[in-house]
């Protein structure tokens, strides 16, 4: 197995996925294309490209199908980009067995709503340093699918939680203050459907998190056609590494529900919860569209992040130094004149 890509039919030239008309077109010709269209007696039409080596630093070294370069890639990506021509390689192989995924949904959004978002994420973020707003930061934007395992799961919790209700009342001698204690237990059985967990370690789990919730009524029976124009990661932690963490988020969740089914008091300590987990059915192995921007800045690399479905939108930034210091002596100065002013008043 090897390299693939997707060729216009009329022009041979590079075909991308596009989002918004969830077709496949020729950047040059115009033409359009469905999944249909990449089916022959065999399954997926694709331009292939056996070629292959590993380095001496462990990456693999693939041939790109359409201009000959040479790709270089760790053993996790799945769909990368020649750097020379530009077109989509798709190495076949890190999408069979065990990590052929079950279902994927197709970016929605487009690089130039990412290229939006990030745009507008940076006003009225007065502290952020200027050269990390420079265009070529904003346009290093990566579409990428990344793996993900969804769990179902059952959860049965229970809390015990020490509760206060507080009435007080004065009269013209005294302030009283009547607190009421009260134990309260809730219990309750939960399901969840499609729990996800990211399952490359290249990416942050609270990044990751943030960008939810993606809408599973658009996945759809996974072909790597849709990873044409877009990078992508195979799974390097596999579903019984993420468990654990799948398992802590039912729980958590479990327990904040029941957490606020207590209500009505003015404070409330948790003595103790309890949630036993049993998991319906196979995890199933997916990839969801994520547009992805990493700025260095400082030595430091700051991520920002947008959901490829929905649009949500996350990212942290650096704050500049030099612009805290000058507000800082811009207010003291503004404070010492008012000061003055008073001073020469009084």
């Amino acid at each position: 197995m090897g390299v693939s890509d997707h060729k216009c039919l009329a022009c041979n030239a590079k075909l991308k996925f596009e989002p918004k008309s969830q077709k496949w077109v020729c950047e040059y010709c115009g033409t359009e294309y469905t999944l249909k269209d990449f089916e022959d007696e065999k399954g997926n039409k694709k331009n292939t490209n056996t070629s292959k080596a590993r380095n001496n630093n462990g990456y693999l070294e693939y041939h790109c199908p359409d201009c000959g370069a040479q790709i270089v890639m760790d053993e996790n990506t799945a769909a990368t980009e020649c750097v020379y021509c530009g077109n989509t390689a798709i190495i076949t192989e890190r999408f069979e067995g065990k990590f052929e995924p079950k279902r994927v949904i197709p970016f929605k959004t487009t690089k130039e709503e990412a290229i939006e978002a990030f745009s507008s994420y940076k006003k009225g973020k007065v502290f952020m340093p200027k050269e990390f707003l420079n265009k070529n930061n904003i346009e290093k934007v990566s579409g990428v699918y990344i793996p993900f395992f969804l769990y179902d799961m059952i959860v049965d919790g229970s809390i015990d939680v020490d509760a206060v209700k507080e009435h007080s009342w004065s009269d013209s001698d005294f302030k009283y203050v009547k607190k009421d204690y009260y134990n309260a237990v809730r219990e309750g059985t939960m399901a969840f459907e499609k729990i996800p967990t990211d399952a490359s370690q290249k990416f942050s789990d609270d990044i990751m998190d943030s960008i939810e919730p993606f809408n599973y009524n658009d996945l759809t029976a996974f072909n790597s056609s849709y990873m044409s124009g877009f990078l992508a990661e195979k799974y390097d932690l596999d579903a019984n590494d993420l468990l654990a963490r799948a398992e802590g988020r039912a729980k958590q969740t479990t327990r904040d529900i029941l957490y606020n089914d207590i209500r009505g008091y003015n404070s409330k300590k948790v003595n103790e919860f309890t949630g036993d987990v049993s998991i319906n059915g196979v995890p199933e192995y997916v990839m969801l569209p994520v547009w992805m921007m990493n700025v260095k800045y400082e030595g430091k690399i700051y991520t920002m992040a947008m959901n490829g479905q929905t649009g949500k939108f996350i990212g942290n930034v650096p704050i500049s130094k030099r612009k805290v210091a000058i507000a800082w002596f811009s207010i003291t100065a503004i404070v010492a004149l008012i000061i003055g002013i008073i001073g020469m008043c009084i």
